[in-house]
C-alpha cells in the first residue's frame, strides 16, 4: 500500500456537490443519539428482541474486549430506528483506521482511511446522505491530542513521565504507518511517556494516554506543523463526507489556543462549502470554570494582529451527568443537581452565542475514574430510566442519548467493556434489540416528540421551583424522596416538569408556578404522563401562586398553562 502523503488531499469542494446545510435548526434544538460504530448494528438483517422493558445487550466480556463486526452500512439500515427514536443528530465514535487490537476508534493509525472493519469512505459518506435525506445531522468523534500505540520507546518498555524529560524515540512499529506520511517524524510527538497524574499539568497535556502516543502540544514549530496536518485532514474528511460536525475527544489535554485554531479553521472550511452552523463539542472533564476557557467569546485569541479565533460550540455537561442520575434514582438530596442547574441558567445568559448550552446526558461509553463501570439502567426501573432522559429533553441543554439506553441496557463490570455491549447478537445473525416496541423506547420517543413541537422546551427560561406540604411554607426539596419540579418559560406560556423521586410512595405537593403568567383559576393541563386539567391557587395574601399535585412512585409528568381567555 502507497504512503499518503497531507499534500495529496483534495480541499476544494466536490464538482457538482451541493453541501448540506443543518436542517434550519439551531444546534439546542438537537437530540444527539451516540452510536459506537462497532456495537450497534452489523450488515446482517435482523428481527429485533421483543423484551417487554429493561434488557441486556449482546456480548460476553470475552467478546466486547475485541471488535464485534458493527458497521456504517449496520446504521445507515437502521436509521429509521434512531428517527423513531425522536434522535435528531447522530455522534459516531471515531471512524479512522485503528490499531488492530482497538475496537471503539481512540487508536489512530491512519487519519487519510476508514477503518476497514466499519467500511469504506464511501460507505460513510452513503450514511451521511442518508441521513441527511431524513433531515438528520452526523458528527464524527475525532483525536487530537494522540495518535494511536504505533511506536515505540527504547526496548519496547512503558516510559512514564518525569519531570518533563524527553525520551529518546525507539521505532515504528509499521512500515507504512501512521498516515499520512508526514506523521512519521519522531520530533512530531511529545516522547514523555505515559501520564501518571490526569490532573498535573503541564504532565496531562504532553503525557502519553497510555500506550497512545501523544503528538507534540505546545508553542514550538513542530507542534503548529502537526496541527495543521490534522486540521488538513478533518477539512478533507468535510469535504469528502459532508459531516456537520465533530466531538473533540479529550480536550482537557490539549491547550485553549489550540483547540481555538482548530475550532476557527474548520469552521471557516465548512462555511467555504456553504455549510453554515458547524457543530463543534467537546469532551472536557473539569470545573465549571475551566469550560469558560474553551468555549465562548472568552476564548477569543488575536493571531499576529490579523485573526480572532474562536473555540468550541459546547462541552459535554459531566458536571450534570454526576449528579443528575443519583437524584433520579434517590440515592442523593438534590442540593446540587438544583445548583448544578442554576449553573446552566446564569452560564446561558452570560457565554454569548457559544457554550449557551452545554451537551447533556446521563449514560456514557467512558466514566472516567471508575473501576466499577455500570450503565445508568444496571441500577435504574424502567420509569426511572424515561425520567432520566425526560430530564434531558426537557431541561437547559442539548440532550444526548448513549445508545442501548433507551432498551434499558443495565451492563456493569470492571471494565469498559461492561458498558458497551453489542445491539445485536453476535452468536447468530437473527436477532438485535432495536425494539421499538419496548415501553421505555416508546416514552422516550413520547418525550422527544413533545419537545420537537414545543419551542417552550427548547427555547425558554428554566427556574427550579419550590414546593410545599400546606400550601403556606414554600422551599427547594432537601430529601432524596422529594417532588422534584422546574419550569420552562417562553414568553407567556410555562410548561412545568415535576418528578416524584420515591420508589415507594405517593407524594401531594403544592408547585409554585409563575404568578404573572398564571392568575388564580387559569388551568394547567397534562402534556404527558397524566389525563386532566389542574386549576392555580394561591395563598392568603396573594404572594405565591401554584398548583396541587399528587404523583405515584417515580412518576414524571409534564404540564402546560392555558391562558384563562381561551378556557
Amino acid at each position: 500500500m502507497s504512503r499518503r502523503s497531507v499534500n495529496d488531499l483534495d480541499l476544494a469542494p466536490k464538482p457538482g456537490k451541493q453541501y448540506w446545510l443543518n436542517g434550519g435548526r439551531e444546534w439546542r434544538e438537537e437530540v444527539i443519539y451516540f452510536v459506537m460504530v462497532d456495537r450497534f448494528h452489523d450488515n446482517h438483517q435482523r428481527a429485533p428482541s421483543t423484551n417487554n422493558g429493561k434488557t441486556k445487550g449482546f456480548g460476553t466480556r470475552g467478546q466486547l474486549e475485541k471488535t464485534c463486526g458493527g458497521t456504517l452500512l449496520g446504521i445507515r439500515d437502521n436509521l429509521d430506528y434512531i428517527e423513531d427514536l425522536g434522535c435528531t443528530a447522530i455522534w459516531l465514535s471515531p471512524v479512522f483506521e485503528n490499531n488492530e487490537e482497538s475496537y471503539h476508534g481512540y487508536a489512530i493509525q491512519d487519519y487519510t482511511q476508514i477503518d476497514k472493519r466499519f467500511g469504506t469512505a464511501e460507505d460513510l459518506a452513503g450514511l451521511v446522505d442518508a441521513a441527511h435525506n431524513r433531515n438528520m445531522r452526523v458528527f464524527l468523534d475525532i483525536v487530537l491530542h494522540h495518535s494511536g500505540n504505533n511506536w515505540s520507546y527504547p526496548g519496547d518498555v512503558d516510559y512514564y513521565y518525569y519531570n518533563g524529560m524527553v525520551f529518546p524515540f525507539g521505532k515504528w512499529r509499521f512500515d507504512n504507518k501512521p498516515g499520512p506520511v508526514e506523521l512519521r517524524n519522531p520530533d512530531l510527538y511529545s516522547r514523555k511517556g505515559q501520564i501518571r497524574n490526569f490532573d498535573s499539568y503541564p504532565e496531562t497535556r504532553d503525557g502519553d494516554f497510555m500506550n497512545l502516543k501523544a503528538f507534540r502540544n505546545d508553542d514550538s514549530p513542530e507542534a503548529l506543523y502537526v496541527q495543521e496536518i490534522l486540521t488538513k485532514i478533518h477539512c478533507y474528511w468535510i469535504r469528502e463526507t459532508d459531516v456537520d460536525g465533530f466531538r473533540l475527544d479529550a480536550v482537557k489535554h490539549m491547550g485553549e489556543k489550540s483547540i481555538s485554531q482548530f475550532c476557527s479553521h474548520i469552521r471557516e472550511y465548512a462555511y467555504k462549502l456553504g455549510k453554515r452552523n458547524f457543530f463543534l463539542f467537546g469532551e472536557l472533564l473539569g470545573p465549571e470554570e475551566m469550560y469558560n476557557r474553551y468555549i465562548g467569546p472568552k476564548t477569543s485569541i488575536e493571531v499576529e494582529d490579523t485573526a480572532i479565533y474562536y473555540g468550541l460550540n459546547s462541552v459535554l455537561d459531566f458536571p450534570l451527568y454526576h449528579v443528575l442520575s443519583s437524584v433520579i434514582l434517590g440515592k442523593a438530596t438534590p442540593e446540587k443537581l438544583i445548583a448544578r442547574y442554576e449553573s446552566l441558567r446564569r452560564n446561558a445568559m452570560s457565554r454569548g452565542e457559544f457554550g449557551e448550552f452545554l451537551v447533556t446526558f446521563i449514560d456514557n461509553h467512558d466514566q472516567v475514574g471508575q473501576i466499577i463501570k455500570s450503565r445508568f439502567g444496571h441500577h435504574a426501573t424502567d420509569q426511572q430510566i424515561i425520567a432520566g432522559i425526560g430530564f434531558l429533553l426537557c431541561a437547559l441543554g442539548t440532550p444526548c442519548i448513549y445508545y442501548g439506553t433507551e432498551q434499558g441496557f443495565q451492563g456493569s463490570g470492571e471494565g469498559d467493556w461492561a458498558v458497551r455491549e453489542t445491539m445485536f447478537n453476535p452468536d447468530d445473525d437473527k436477532t438485535n434489540a432495536l425494539n421499538r416496541n419496548n415501553p421505555i423506547f416508546r416514552e422516550i420517543s413520547k418525550l422527544a416528540s413533545l419537545r420537537k413541537h414545543s419551542p417552550i422546551l427548547k427555547f425558554g427560561r428554566m427556574y427550579m421551583r419550590e414546593a410545599s406540604q400546606d400550601g403556606k411554607v414554600f422551599r427547594l426539596p432537601l430529601t432524596p424522596d422529594c417532588m422534584l419540579a422546574f419550569s420552562r418559560i417562553l414568553y407567556d406560556e410555562e410548561m412545568m416538569i415535576v418528578y416524584n423521586s420515591s420508589l415507594q410512595h405517593d407524594d401531594e405537593e403544592y408547585i409554585e408556578v409563575d404568578s404573572r403568567l398564571n392568575p388564580e383559576g387559569s388551568v394547567f393541563r397534562y402534556s404527558y404522563g397524566g389525563q386532566g386539567k389542574i386549576h392555580v391557587l394561591k395563598n392568603e395574601d396573594g404572594s405565591r401562586h401554584f398548583i396541587k399535585l399528587k404523583l405515584g412512585p417515580t412518576q414524571f409528568v409534564i404540564l402546560t398553562n392555558q391562558n384563562i381567555k381561551n378556557q
